[in-house]
């Protein structure tokens, strides 16, 4: 019922590395420092280990799903479930591209608001973004795949900024190691959630990865690069601010960038919002087809279309979204259905779709 894509639609094992990295390395690196200090102060650098730790485990049980259903999460789900409870369940995967995509598209476009342009109106900015996204998405997933290798390499010069706040850090902040509770470090480990959330879509273009079970250990290579940006990233910022300073910097990473002194270039934050654009367009890219190929695929609709549909229709969500409050609350709803939907649904359905198999069997 469901056909595997042809050969030429498909990429290499490899490139599932930069698909898997830059879905995880999004808006939310440019400020989670603020919200993982929150719950556990400067101890808060263990809970980016322990939550990555966590996702790899996550993405070797979606792997074993994935494999043992040899395609996409809505044919796994239409095998596993049924016609109908399984659509329903796919639909729910819908509605959560769309709602990631929001939350990156609405958060860049505040960014760009605070720092470089704040008389300018946002819908301006959500229009040319989207249509860049769109015009991407329509050229399949191999174009898709090629933006997000870009994005990666666009943005690796970024991490040598580190160098200037490191002039003027005190890592004496990050001592006493282990300070903190059980408690702090389950909820700081649960908000840096959001910050690794993308991986997810391996349940959509799975199939269009030639020899996909291989591309198992790229997976795994691109979330370890995540967890070693997260991890430097925050030890650098918590050396750098106080607990008291980090409680008033919405944008720690932003911030950092004001202090990078270049002869030639006198505010980099500019450049650096600028450069970010390369690494969060692929997040949309992506975003984007996976809830279209999903939706194509779940009903009688071209991918085109159903594209064409959710552009408008976050066009006009993001545009209801006004400040900070309402983004901020966006964002953590986001992060909790995320993290519902990674930590409970995905071992629920490996349970369920193994039962299922081995009862098939002995039938």
């Amino acid at each position: 019922m469901y056909p595997l894509p042809k050969l030429d639609k498909q990429v290499s094992p490899y490139f599932v590395f930069y698909l898997v990295h830059t879905m995880q390395i999004g808006v939310g690196v440019l400020g989670f420092q603020r919200q993982i200090a929150k719950d556990a102060g400067h101890s808060a650098w263990i809970s980016v280990i322990l939550s990555g730790i966590t996702i790899l485990m996550l993405i070797w049980i979606s792997y074993r799903i994935l494999n043992r259903g040899n395609n996409d999460v809505i044919a796994i789900h239409h095998d596993v479930f049924g016609k109908w409870l399984g659509g329903v369940i796919s639909f729910y995967f819908i509605v959560y591209y769309v709602m990631f995509v929001l939350v990156l598209v609405r958060t860049y476009v505040e960014v760009i608001q605070v720092w470089v342009f704040p008389d300018v109106f946002p819908w301006i900015f959500l229009i040319l973004i989207l249509f860049i996204a769109y015009y991407y998405v329509i050229g399949g997933f191999r174009v898709v795949t090629g933006i997000s290798f870009l994005g990666v390499i666009y943005g690796l010069p970024l991490l040598l900024t580190l160098y200037f706040p490191l002039k003027d850090s005190n890592f004496g902040n990050l001592l006493p190691i282990f300070e903190l509770t059980l408690t702090e470090l389950f909820q700081s480990t649960k908000t840096m959630t959001l910050n690794y959330l993308g991986f997810e879509v391996l349940f959509l273009f799975y199939p269009f990865i030639r020899s996909g079970p291989k591309s198992e250990k790229w997976a795994h290579f691109g979330t370890v690069f995540t967890i070693i940006i997260y991890l430097v990233i925050a030890l650098v910022s918590f050396a750098y601010f106080s607990l008291e300073q980090l409680e008033t910097t919405t944008w720690a990473t932003l911030t950092l960038w004001k202090i990078v002194d270049l002869a030639v270039i006198e505010r980099f934050e500019y450049v650096g919002i600028c450069i970010w654009f390369f690494i969060v367009l692929p997040n949309i890219c992506i975003g984007l087809w996976c809830a279209s190929r999903a939706a194509h695929r779940l009903f009688p609709v071209s991918q085109r279309t159903s594209l064409r549909a959710m552009c408008f229709i976050l066009l006009l969500l993001a545009i209801l979204i006004n400040d900070r409050k309402e983004i901020d609350f966006l964002n953590k709803f986001v992060s909790q259905v995320g993290f519902y939907t990674i930590y409970i649904y995905i071992p629920l359905l490996f349970i369920i779709q193994y039962i299922s198999f081995k009862v098939r069997k002995k039938k």
